[in-house]
């Protein structure tokens, strides 16, 4: 009787670091420098077919060609938003997954030069459930791998050194500057591919991006949080807090019932000790709900004790099937005010990509699984 040969999973190359790239190529008895030439291609070139790599000699690209990928996800939907600033992608994985991804262009402001911002998904869905976001009522389906991670923001340099985007000022930016980790699911239950695709970007033979350019969101993930604080890289953190106070946070975020505010603002206090940076916290503004300026008051007692290393972000919630809607200008100026007032800075974040449903999960919740979607490119407006 004859054994059916096994099929071998090609090597996932936008998974490796540089070294563990070097070290799956010498076990093959290929020399060192041949690593930083398929860096070259992959993230300098920003191909995605090693028959497009001339330095590599063609036995080593059809050997290639066999064992490994570098191939991403591929596109099922994209929009672009009215203004031409956020560009949103429904990417579809290689087992059907489906993940968003999005990118967000800001003009040069008092706060730094113009730039390119990928938000990034880390899962397929999310285990989390809260009741504002499309992605939490989807429920968990898997982590990304980091290479899946690592996946989505090649697809956005490819995109940006095909349509450079020129901004107001002039400066054209042809290159992902800044990574967010606030796409679908949470970062910090998939530690270790994210960490993992945050050294891959991060690395001078790759895209380069620097840490402080990345920012890790987290429902409040205690044990996570105190792990990053042990970290190497200085990437920034943001607590989604959305609540001054348990009892209403437990009602939008069940992640509360197992981490109260007073043991993440606890784990906070200690990621700033150890790493000397600012925590920015994500407070989603839902109308009649948590903004008041009785709230606003509450949040300011809670979060002065950090002094300037706490900010707050507020976010007027994008309109989902959730039913929630966003506060009126006037209230969102009166939030801002008190919190002032309490000694706590804050900014507003923009409203990008509201006619595109750029939030988190609401473009696959829209599109479900459909074989057949609106393309977009990226390019258009």
């Amino acid at each position: 009787m004859t054994t059916p040969l096994t099929s071998i999973e090609p090597a996932d190359f936008l998974g490796l670091t540089y070294d563990e790239l070097r070290d799956w190529l010498a076990a093959r008895g290929e020399p060192a420098y041949r690593a930083r030439q398929v860096c070259d291609g992959v993230y300098h070139a920003l191909v995605d077919d090693f028959q497009r790599m001339p330095a590599l000699p063609t036995s080593l690209r059809e050997r290639l060609a066999r064992e490994a990928t570098i191939t991403g996800p591929v596109t099922r939907a994209s929009a672009v938003s009215k203004d031409g600033r956020t560009r949103k992608l429904l990417l579809e994985l290689r087992d059907g997954k489906r993940i968003e991804t999005v990118l967000m262009l800001y003009p040069a402001s008092a706060e730094g030069r113009a730039r390119a911002t990928v938000c990034v998904s880390t899962q397929a869905g999310c285990a989390f459930g809260c009741t504002f976001c499309a992605t939490g009522q989807m429920g968990f389906e898997r982590h990304l791998t980091a290479g899946e991670i690592v996946a989505q923001t090649l697809y956005i340099a490819r995109e940006l050194r095909a349509h450079p985007w020129t901004a107001p000022d002039g400066s054209l930016i042809d290159r992902v500057t800044n990574l967010v980790f606030m796409g679908m699911g949470e970062p910090l239950h998939n530690y270790a591919n994210t960490l993992k695709a945050i050294a891959i970007l991060n690395m001078p033979e790759g895209l380069n991006i620097g840490a402080r350019h990345m920012t890790v969101s987290t429902v409040g993930l205690v044990p996570a949080i105190l792990r990053l604080a042990e970290e190497p890289f200085q990437v920034n953190l943001a607590i989604s807090l959305h609540a001054p106070n348990n009892a209403m946070r437990a009602r939008t975020m069940p992640v509360t019932r197992k981490y109260p505010i007073e043991e993440v603002l606890k784990a906070v206090q200690t990621y700033i000790a150890r790493t000397g940076r600012q925590v920015t916290f994500e407070y989603v503004l839902l109308a009649g709900e948590n903004d008041s300026v009785g709230h606003a008051r509450e949040l300011a007692r809670l979060l002065a004790p950090l002094a300037q290393f706490g900010h707050v972000n507020l976010i007027p919630v994008n309109v989902t099937a959730a039913g929630y809607k966003p506060p009126s200008g006037a209230t969102i100026r009166a939030f801002r005010e008190t919190l002032r007032a309490g000694g706590v800075s804050s900014s507003v974040r923009a409203e990008r990509g509201d006619d595109i449903a750029a939030a988190c999960g609401q473009l696959r919740t829209r599109y479900g699984n459909a074989r057949s979607l609106p393309i977009v490119a990226l390019g258009e407006s």
